[in-house]
């Protein structure tokens, strides 16, 4: 299994970059409305211990596990 993993500054320096925080459950949500949670591509909320990053354009979010990974490789792969 593949595993991506930032270290804690990190995650909170990226997180913070894109308006975003930690909801006391672990997922990651709106800063400015913490009841809203962010999806990943696949309409799935995300916590913090699967963050892998957030793709370009309407700030998609990627989970760290080998499907989300995949399906990446395929989208950037499919765009040439």
């Amino acid at each position: 299994m593949i595993k991506i993993i930032f270290e804690k500054d990190a995650s909170d320096f990226i997180l913070d970059s894109f308006e975003k925080s930690i909801d006391e459950e672990g997922y990651i949500v709106e800063k400015n409305d913490i009841g809203q949670r962010v999806l990943t591509n696949n309409a799935e909320e995300i916590k913090i211990e699967e963050f892998a990053g957030i793709r370009k354009g309407s700030e998609i979010f990627i989970k760290s596990d080998l499907s989300s990974l995949i399906q990446l490789c395929d989208d950037l792969a499919a765009r040439g």
